[in-house]
């Protein structure tokens, strides 16, 4: 079997090397050529909670030559098109597509490569991109070990290449088959949605928006418009790790409180994380912004729905692509202190 691992970043790094050294023949795609060299020339250099250095394959796209048969697509969103019209053409007819992006792009990706030949996936665990060939782990490898992926057939069902993919996949850690595969992923986009989008429109940690008040309710009116939004697409959120997201979903501005200790168990252990959007503005590169928020604004559009909450969000993040200039916790949190009060 040949594997590819497209997008060698974070998470691709970390993943491709693993599957490499559990014996599989795999490919690290990647457009960053220097990236591409470190690989190649030093390994998979994994760090954080995981140390250890795997030799690994990395290849450019202009450099593919052979046809593969699993693709693990681990590119941000704003690269998907060009990613796959790239890696297309070493697709065969039973070729399958693993997206364990974040956000939900199984429908874009099926409208490049085929429905008939993508399956959803997610990750369970975090990493930050080092440098070249670099990738540390954020999550606690026992953590790995037991929550690593969730995949699924956009159908439902419990497929042959689904049980092989999970055989892969377990190599790193635990691989759940799941038949509601769009549920998970939403339940995955509400945990982006909250608490990276606001701290990417506030620059700040977890923690800081898990201490401050106003950004907690606006944290909470955002989980209630995504499972709203869900809902009026006929997707049930999945239980993630164990906990039931549809828990957030607000009866009113009341019931807010009743929530907090959810969110606080749940990502208290995160607390000094800060979003992989927050860190693209920091770079001054496009964030996933209109695949996260944006996505939840856009089914909401699509049902007639409201999402003001997921819509300032959008706004401020964007504002920030567009001046160069990182958000400012003070000026923006007032923003949303406005939209609180009109609830």
């Amino acid at each position: 079997m040949k594997i590819a691992v497209v997008g060698a970043g974070s998470l691709g790094t970390i993943i491709g090397g693993l599957i490499t050294q559990a014996g599989y023949n795999v490919d690290l795609i990647d457009i960053n050529k220097e990236n591409i060299e470190g690989l190649n020339q030093h390994g998979a250099q994994i760090s954080g909670h995981l140390n250890t250095v795997i030799p690994v394959s990395a290849k450019h796209y202009d450099d593919l030559e052979s046809k593969y048969d699993t693709v693990f697509l681990l590119t941000k969103q704003v690269f998907t098109e060009a990613a796959l019209s790239s890696i297309s053409p070493f697709l065969h007819e039973e070729s399958v597509v693993c997206t364990l992006q974040n956000g939900v792009p199984e429908e874009k990706v099926a409208s490049i490569v085929g429905s008939d030949r993508t399956v959803g996936g997610c990750v369970g665990f975090g990493a930050t991109w080092k440098g070249p060939g670099k990738s540390e782990l954020a999550t606690k490898w026992e953590t790995v070990k037991k929550y690593a992926f969730d995949i699924g057939e956009l159908n439902g069902e419990i497929s042959e290449r689904l049980i092989t993919i999970k055989k892969i996949l377990d190599t790193i850690g635990d691989c759940e088959m799941s038949t509601n595969i769009l549920g998970v992923k939403w339940s995955k986009l509400l945990m982006n949605a909250t608490f990276s989008g606001m701290s990417a429109s506030l620059n700040c940690t977890f923690g800081d928006v898990l201490n401050n008040e106003d950004a907690m309710k606006s944290l909470a009116n955002i989980a209630d418009e995504t499972i709203k939004v869900a809902r009026a697409n006929n997707i049930q959120l999945e239980k993630i790790q164990g906990k039931d997201m549809e828990f957030l979903e607000l009866e009113n501005q009341e019931s807010i409180l009743e929530k907090m200790e959810f969110y606080h168990e749940v990502w208290g252990p995160h607390a000094n994380t800060k979003a992989s959007m927050l860190q693209d503005l920091e770079k001054n590169i496009k964030t996933e912004i209109d695949f996260i928020n944006g996505y939840v604004v856009k089914k909401g559009s699509e049902q007639n729905l409201s999402t003001p909450f997921n819509d300032l969000v959008c706004e401020l993040v964007k504002k920030s692509e567009m001046t160069k200039d990182l958000p400012i916790f003070d000026q923006n949190i007032e923003e949303f202190q406005t939209l609180n009060n009109k609830m």
